[in-house]
């Protein structure tokens, strides 16, 4: 993990739908918070699947759960965390409630392109400062957030720099240029892709990977290859199974044909993966459950602390 946080609080995972985001997101906050770091896993986009995979009880959106020992899990939704803003600038609850329940207000934020993402980001910013909107809240040492997929996660960690560049004076100018700086410093975060090992996963991997260089004048730090299954199988195994006629049932052979199959499939497109990806790649290996627990999630962790 030194390698890859070293010092730096915060760490954003994106990559493209169902390629375990979340997933490897928990492990990545097991591992900080296992290095005696107060870690928080951020769900964005007001989900709660953390706290039922570790067992206890979701919280409120914005509200910061205790998963175990030194890791906590939020879940980020922009209208609470524009009223939180909001409620830091104007120094007035009354005044916040009755501005973010007005229709025009709620239809500029809606129509202001950014503005959702913007917010976003600077709620995942603050819960690793030392002074926190609610001065009661700690700040955590390392900040974890499971973006949405690809394109949207990217455009969410745009939208910092994008809305310093256009307003450029006021609150919302400073505090956009101080989020923006935080997220295009490789020193303070780590952007890691997640992918699988298949044709399109890779693919837009390496799209992701072009995109964040232009659009947050920084690249990826690492590529979590996920899912990777094991070579059970050479070509002499299975040459074996067909050549004792009867020994090995139809279905067993059938499905040692295809596992080979699927795990050749993989190793090539990890190969094209490493060649033409300027990030690191590291893989993690598939996990046969169809329930994912906290005790698979912190092998996955141990996997990625030697790893990184």
């Amino acid at each position: 993990m030194t390698a890859l946080l070293g010092g730096r609080p915060y760490v954003f995972v994106t990559g493209k739908g169902g390629v375990g985001r979340t997933t490897v997101s928990a492990a990545l906050g097991l591992a900080g918070a296992a290095g005696g770091r107060r870690t928080v896993v951020c769900e964005v986009g007001d989900q709660r699947r953390l706290p039922a995979l570790f067992g206890v009880r979701p919280g409120a959106t914005g509200e910061e759960v205790r998963l175990d020992g030194d890791l906590w899990t939020v879940s980020i939704d922009p209208n609470s965390a524009l009223r939180e803003w909001l409620g830091r600038q104007l120094g007035s609850r009354a005044l916040v409630q009755a501005l973010t329940r007005s229709n025009l207000f709620q239809y500029f934020v809606a129509a202001a392109p950014g503005a959702r993402e913007l917010v976003t980001a600077t709620k995942l910013w603050e819960l690793g400062q030392a002074r926190r909107w609610d001065r009661r809240a700690q700040p955590f040492d390392l900040v974890v957030a499971d973006l949405p997929a690809s394109g949207h996660g990217i455009g969410l960690l745009r939208a910092a720099r994008t809305f310093a560049d256009i307003a450029r004076v006021g609150p919302i100018a400073s505090q956009a240029g101080r989020v923006a700086s935080a997220i295009e410093d490789p020193l303070r975060t780590a952007l890691v892709a997640v992918s699988l090992a298949g044709e399109l996963p890779v693919t837009e991997t390496l799209e992701l990977e072009a995109r964040a260089t232009a659009d947050l004048r920084r690249g990826l730090d690492a590529i979590v290859a996920n899912a990777l299954l094991p070579r059970r199988w050479s070509a002499q195994d299975l040459a074996r199974l067909e050549a004792v006629d009867g020994a090995v049932a139809l279905p067993a052979r059938r499905a040692a044909r295809s596992e080979a199959g699927r795990a050749r499939v993989q190793r090539s497109q990890l190969g094209r993966l490493r060649r033409h990806a300027r990030a690191g790649v590291v893989t993690l290996p598939f996990v046969a459950t169809d329930t994912m627990r906290p005790a698979d999630v912190l092998g996955l962790a141990d996997v990625l602390r030697r790893k990184l």
